[in-house]
């Protein structure tokens, strides 16, 4: 069978570098990758690199090899182009349509998903120029993918750092599964919780679960290779942040709540996949519990946690905002998934049975999706970026 073809393009910025790493995971992933740099690019890293790496010809000029017309031929048989990093000014002339090399001149030629992954400096993403430009990217069927906030050039620390490779990896990975066609969620913003929440009963120790955040995450990442704008309010996970996603950390059952309404103000959709705590310490002790000699310990009083999920599908943020739960049960699985779906009144609630070896910290899932509707759609045993295709395809059938 043919390779996958993609087309990496990659501009003049410092993090140029770091696209070599992208570049070895398509290609040991099996796929046949052209890159195609721009000049400016090439002073940060030079084209033998590039060719040695990818095994294919570099070029940054429509007048190599001219006789192959490559300024139509390399787009038109891409199934995939990835531009990473994507400066201000290459986002620029795509969203104009102006083509003045080889990349330029190959996306707009390009009949497959494109994906960007920009990296500038904080005061450049936030101009109002680039951030219509993007919008006008993402209105088109692009995938721009949020960049990631940490340091950048020099002593500056902001929004704007070229998301980890290994994350933008995932996000072609899955946008090249989806194949052709605009990105359903695009123009959407979503949130999704994950991991754990922690409730501290003294400053060492704390009352937690086993929940690992993988489920949350591969939902997060679907969601962003979707094309949706994705906050993800993350549990004590302890994973790096997926490429194109606003990461919000939290510990406890009340910062999580006070997380999720803040972000779900404008949401179009919010994913409950984290395992919140349903009860915390009613009392803190300032210094760590010591055990006596000869004494038991005192008990230990617990009080309610919010209900987040039942208090967001009854006070929806916006109207028409999808609201999907999770349920983590250990047995009757299939008639407490029924009983809390109508219990919390949200309209979709994924079902699954859970324990010291099923789903918590796995990489895989099984579960029963249940309506408010009625409907029932079952998930077999796969990988769970699987279930979470399957999620947000409801989802999105619900926005729709």
């Amino acid at each position: 069978m043919d390779k996958p073809k993609v087309v990496l393009g990659v501009t003049g910025g410092i993090a140029a570098y770091k696209a070599c790493e992208l570049l070895r995971r398509l290609t040991e992933s099996g796929h046949d990758v052209r890159v195609v740099p721009t000049a400016s690019a090439l002073h940060f890293v030079g084209a033998p690199t590039w060719s040695a790496l990818s095994g294919n010809p570099v070029s940054t000029e429509v007048w190599d090899d001219v006789h192959e017309v490559p300024h139509v031929r390399i787009g038109q048989h891409a199934d995939l182009v990835v531009v990473a990093p994507a400066t201000a000014d290459v986002l620029a002339k795509a969203a104009h349509g102006l083509a003045d090399d080889l990349l330029t001149n190959t996306l707009l030629t390009a009949r497959c998903p494109v994906v960007f992954a920009p990296a500038m400096h904080t005061e450049m993403w936030e101009h109002p120029a680039t951030r219509e430009n993007v919008a006008t990217l993402r209105r088109r069927g692009a995938v721009v993918i949020e960049p990631a906030v940490g340091r950048l050039t020099g002593v500056d620390t902001g929004k704007g750092r070229l998301p980890d490779p290994v994350e933008i990896f995932e996000v072609c990975r899955r946008v090249l599964a989806r194949g052709a066609g605009e990105p359903d969620l695009a123009g959407r913003h979503v949130v999704v919780s994950a991991g754990g929440t922690r409730e501290p009963f003294d400053p060492v120790r704390f009352l937690g679960n086993r929940s690992s955040g993988k489920q949350g995450y591969a939902l997060a990442r679907t969601a962003a290779a979707r094309g949706a704008r994705v906050t993800l309010v993350a549990a004590n996970t302890g994973m790096p942040d997926p490429a194109g996603v606003d990461v919000v950390p939290v510990g406890t059952a009340v910062q999580l709540r006070e997380a999720v309404l803040k972000a779900a103000g404008d949401a179009d959709a919010v994913v409950m996949a984290a395992a919140v705590a349903d009860f915390r310490p009613a009392a803190y002790a300032t210094g760590k519990i010591k055990k006596k000699d000869g004494q038991e310990p005192e008990p230990i009083a617990l009080v309610r946690n919010p209900d987040i999920l039942a208090e967001m599908a009854a006070d929806r943020a916006r109207p028409g905002q999808v609201i999907v739960g999770f349920a983590a049960e250990t047995d009757d699985v299939v008639a407490n998934g029924r009983a809390k779906l109508a219990r919390k009144g949200c309209d979709l609630l994924v079902v699954n049975e859970v324990g010291e070896r099923k789903t918590f910290g796995s990489e895989e899932n099984e579960a029963l999706v249940l309506g408010a509707d009625g409907s029932e759609t079952p998930v077999p045993h796969g990988p769970k970026e699987a279930l979470a295709e399957i999620v947000w395809d409801l989802v999105a059938a619900r926005l729709d």
